[in-house]
């Protein structure tokens, strides 16, 4: 009987790549000062990461699925190991932003690999236990990866937050060279079956949902933090206190998702934008009552981060006949709507006041909900199933 299981390297894997992700926001001070660059120029190195991912996510999933999942899997983890380790001694920040790139690139090849992996260890009935148990390395990574990074940057030094990630990513191969079973390779479809599934109705209007879901996420977590100190008047360490309660709930959120998911699948996902929009609601009443924030960061936090598991199985199970490149494709719209969440956000900020923010929030999830209501009045079953079912 093994001790820990495959999965929980999986998991580790996609924290160590969260951590690559966004772990340089907890270390922004240190890296303006260091590199003697503008926050604008800094931020650049998540801005660029999450652009690669979007663009080139799809293309290099395909190129992969030619071969064995388990050294794809691998080879991904080495490249993460080796770009945190050598970003500990760059001293220039043009060659920091080039290195961040060798992980962008294989980012979305090992989070596509890492699901299909993950659910193939688990009954096909399965899938969305699987799923969250994957997404809790990455939910831990996304809410945990900025303030751990920024302890260790703070309390230890700049080259030990490159440390700690690296050494994360590998116990992650290290697990899945010795623990992860020999799996089969990736697909035996071709690149242009694979691409077949582009041409389903539903699939878009699943694509679309999901980017207009994290859109609306984004347009106000990205300002949180601002948004309480400046409107809330709450302290720096009262915030950091709810962003870290927040991430508690998300966690909590995450595991739960693929307990409701297997309840009822459409019901979950047509509760979701609506559960986070009420998140932003009672966040907007509430700003400034300590006390009552902190129930209201644990439910806002679980319905925030619970899209991570919500929206991938919604996604990808409508084409079941390609998993891993319907998870590129979902990385991708993930971090396309980050990026153009936060933008807008922003913009509304500078338009109408942070309130605005809340209004570009609900105005995504209020197109999210609108094509999953149009998806499931189409009667199609996600997953593949018989026609002859109704939709759940």
């Amino acid at each position: 009987m093994r001790l820990i299981h495959p999965i929980f390297f999986i998991a580790l894997g996609l924290f160590g790549l969260c951590t690559i992700e966004f772990g340089v926001v907890g270390l922004m001070p240190e890296i303006m000062d260091r590199f003697q660059v503008s926050e604008a120029r800094a931020g650049q190195l998540t801005g660029i990461f999450a652009l690669v991912v979007a663009v080139c996510g799809p293309v290099l999933v395909l190129i992969f699925s030619r071969f064995d999942r388990k050294n794809i899997l691998l080879i991904a983890l080495a490249f993460f190991t080796i770009s945190s380790f050598a970003s500990a001694f760059i001293t220039d920040f043009n060659m920091l932003l080039l290195v961040r790139m060798v992980p962008a690139l294989f980012h979305p090849v090992y989070f596509s690999l890492a699901f299909v992996s993950a659910m193939a260890l688990y009954p096909a009935d399965q899938a969305p236990r699987a799923a969250s148990h994957a997404f809790l390395g990455t939910s831990i990574g996304i809410v945990l990866g900025v303030p751990i990074t920024s302890w260790i940057g703070t309390n230890m030094s700049y080259e030990s937050a490159f440390y700690f990630t690296a050494l994360a990513n590998l116990v992650a191969l290290l697990g899945v060279l010795f623990m992860l079973p020999k799996m089969e390779r990736v697909t035996q479809g071709s690149t242009k079956s694979q691409l077949k599934i582009l041409k389903k109705p539903t699939l878009w209007l699943n694509i679309a949902s999901t980017g207009l879901i994290f859109g609306g996420m984004f347009a106000v977590y990205t300002f949180v933090a601002e948004y309480l100190e400046t409107v809330g008047g709450l302290s720096a360490d009262n915030v950091s206190l709810l962003l870290v309660v927040f991430g508690l709930g998300g966690i909590g959120g995450n595991m739960l998702a693929g307990r409701f998911l297997r309840v009822s699948k459409i019901a979950t996902v047509v509760l979701h934008p609506i559960c986070i929009a009420a998140g932003l609601l009672l966040l907007l009443i509430f700003n400034a009552q300590l006390t009552v924030l902190f129930p209201i960061m644990v439910f806002w936090g679980a319905a925030h981060t619970s899209s991570l598991v919500i929206t991938q199985i919604w996604l990808t199970q409508e084409a079941p006949e390609a998993p891993e490149f319907a998870t590129s494709l979902f990385a991708s719209i993930a971090n396309l709507g980050v990026a153009v969440g936060s933008t807008v956000g922003g913009e509304f900020i500078k338009s109408f006041g942070f309130n605005g923010m809340f209004s570009a929030g609900w105005f995504f999830l209020g197109a999210a909900l609108v094509c999953i209501l149009i998806r499931t009045a189409m009667r199609s079953p996600v997953g593949g199933q018989a026609q002859s079912q109704p939709a759940e």
